[in-house]
C-alpha cells in the first residue's frame, strides 16, 4: 500500500509550480523609464522598484492599497530564558496595536497602509524545539493555510512582519538548519540579550539540532520541527501573495527565516519577494547574503512588528507614483 500523502505535501505540490512572473509588463516599465525626459537610469532602485511591482502584479506599477499583515506567536522554548523578554509581551505587543500605540501603527499612518494583526494561539505555545518538533504536520499545514488567508482580500501590495518573544532564536535555528553551522554563528541580541544569554541561545540552537538530527532534510519538516506558529503562517502567505500576483515586502530577521525556507524548497519562491532592510541582528546579515537578497534600507534596526517593511513600503508607493505620474507625461503612442 502507498505511503498516505503528508498534510504538507499540498503545501510542497505549490511550491514545484510556481507562477513566473509577467516579464513583457517589467519590460513595458523598463522602456517606459527609458523615454522619459530624464538621463537613463536616474531613479536608480526607484525604477527596478516600478518593475518589479508591475512584473508580479501582471499590471502597470499600482501601490494603493497596502496590507501590513503582523504575525503573532509564541514559543515554548522561550522558557529556557532566550529573551530578556517574558512571553506575555507577545500578547501585550498585540494589544498594543489593537490600541493604535505601536510603532507600526505610526508607521501605517504616515504612509496610509492597511494594518492587521493575527494572534496565532498566543495562549498555546508550540513545543519546546530543544526537546520536541514544535509543530506536527497537521497543524503545521493548518497555519500555512492560515497564512495564506492574509491575501484573501486582493491587495496591489504585501507587507509581512511578525511578533514574538523568542522567536530569534528559532530563527537561527531554522538558519543553521537549512544552511548549516552552529548556534554561535546564527543568533544575535534579539531584543536586548547580553553575551551569557547569547550563548544560551546559541546551545539551545545546538540542542535542537542535536535532537532533530536526520529529520531536517525537507526544508518544510524543518519548518514544523523547529519554527512556530509564525513563521508557518509567513509561509503561506508569501506562497498565497505568489499565487494572486501580489509582490511582497519582507521585514528582518524572523520573517526572512520563514521565506528561507521557501527557498530552500524552490530557488524562485521568493522572485515576487523585496526584502525591506536588514537589521541589526548578525544572523539576519548572514542570512540576507545566503539568500542573495538585496535590503532596500539599512537603518540599524531591529524593532520587529513590520517597521522596516512598513518604511520600505512608503519607498514602494513612491515608486508607483513616480512611474504613474512620469509616464503619463509621455508622447501617446501605444505606451502603456
Amino acid at each position: 500500500m502507498a505511503d498516505p500523502r503528508s498534510p504538507l505535501d499540498d503545501v510542497r505540490d505549490l511550491l514545484r509550480d510556481l507562477p513566473a512572473g509577467d516579464a513583457e509588463a517589467e519590460k513595458r516599465v523598463r522602456d517606459n523609464f527609458a523615454r522619459m525626459a530624464k538621463p537613463a537610469g536616474s531613479l536608480g532602485r526607484l525604477e527596478d522598484i516600478a518593475a518589479w511591482l508591475a512584473r508580479w502584479s501582471g499590471r502597470p506599477p499600482v501601490a494603493n492599497r497596502v496590507q501590513v499583515a503582523i504575525f503573532a506567536g509564541n514559543h515554548g522554548v522561550a522558557r529556557h530564558g532566550i529573551s530578556p523578554r517574558s512571553v506575555i509581551a507577545t500578547q501585550a505587543g498585540v494589544e498594543l496595536a489593537a490600541a493604535g500605540g505601536a510603532a507600526i501603527n505610526q508607521l501605517c499612518l504616515a504612509y496610509d497602509l492597511a494594518l492587521k494583526v493575527f494572534d496565532l494561539a498566543l495562549d498555546l505555545p508550540t513545543a519546546d524545539i530543544a526537546e520536541a518538533a514544535a509543530l506536527d504536520a497537521r497543524g503545521c499545514a493548518a497555519t500555512i493555510a492560515f497564512g495564506m488567508e492574509a491575501v484573501a482580500e486582493r491587495a496591489d501590495v504585501l507587507v509581512i512582519g511578525e511578533l514574538g518573544v523568542g522567536n530569534s532564536t528559532v530563527a537561527a535555528a531554522l538558519c543553521a538548519a537549512l544552511f548549516g553551522g552552529k548556534g554561535a554563528d546564527w543568533v544575535g541580541p534579539g531584543s536586548g540579550a547580553g553575551e551569557p544569554m547569547i550563548r544560551r541561545k546559541a546551545e539551545i540552537v545546538d540542542r535542537a539540532l542535536a535532537v532533530h538530527a536526520g529529520q531536517l532534510v525537507d526544508p518544510l519538516d524543518v519548518l514544523r520541527r523547529l519554527g512556530g506558529r509564525e513563521f508557518a503562517a509567513i509561509a503561506g502567505a508569501i506562497l498565497a501573495a505568489r499565487a494572486q500576483s501580489v509582490p511582497v515586502v519582507l521585514d528582518g530577521f524572523a520573517a526572512t527565516a520563514a521565506a528561507a525556507v521557501l527557498h530552500a524548497a524552490n530557488t524562485a519562491a521568493l522572485d515576487h519577494c523585496l526584502l525591506a532592510h536588514v537589521s541589526a541582528e548578525p544572523g539576519h546579515h548572514r542570512l540576507v547574503e545566503r539568500l542573495g537578497l538585496r535590503p532596500l534600507l539599512d537603518l540599524g534596526m531591529h524593532h520587529g512588528e513590520g517597521t522596516g517593511a512598513a518604511l520600505a513600503a512608503g519607498v514602494v508607493k513612491a515608486a508607483a507614483l513616480t512611474y504613474s505620474g512620469m509616464v503619463a507625461a509621455l508622447p501617446r503612442n501605444g505606451v502603456g
